[in-house]
């Protein structure tokens, strides 16, 4: 599977259009496409930094009349890299972001990192470009 490629991670959301909002507006990506499925009840919307053909984006899965889910202990995070953490993290607080741990080192180490959480409770860590 040399030749293999991450494509998208799926997060199910109880609230699409805040979820939308939430990744365009304050963590500035761009909303690649939309479909409704009536026969089952959902609705997909792509989100990401660029087209899908250039790098790995983020599947929103609504599934109608769900507003929340159990979010367990196994999923992590999504790791974001970005050019200037601090700047980043003073236009998703202006945006109206929940940053849940402030910029800085990462304990026992050099490179910077920084936490948000988005409206379900998923974390995305932020991480300081070389």
């Amino acid at each position: 599977m040399a030749n293999g490629r991450i494509l998208h991670t799926m997060l199910r959301v109880g609230d699409l259009d805040r979820s939308i909002e939430f990744y365009t507006d304050v963590m500035g990506m761009k909303l690649l496409r939309k479909h409704d499925n009536e026969a089952y009840k959902y609705t997909l919307a792509f989100v990401g930094y660029g087209d899908e053909s250039e790098g790995a984006v983020i599947e929103l899965t609504y599934n109608w009349g769900t507003t929340e889910y159990d979010m367990g202990n196994a999923f992590g995070h999504i790791a974001i890299g970005v050019e200037d953490i601090y700047a980043t993290c003073d236009v998703i607080k202006t945006a109206g972001g929940d940053i849940t741990r402030e910029p800085g080192p990462v304990k026992g180490g050099t490179t910077h990192i920084a936490f948000v959480t988005d409206p379900d409770g998923y974390k995305i860590e932020l991480i300081q470009r070389k």
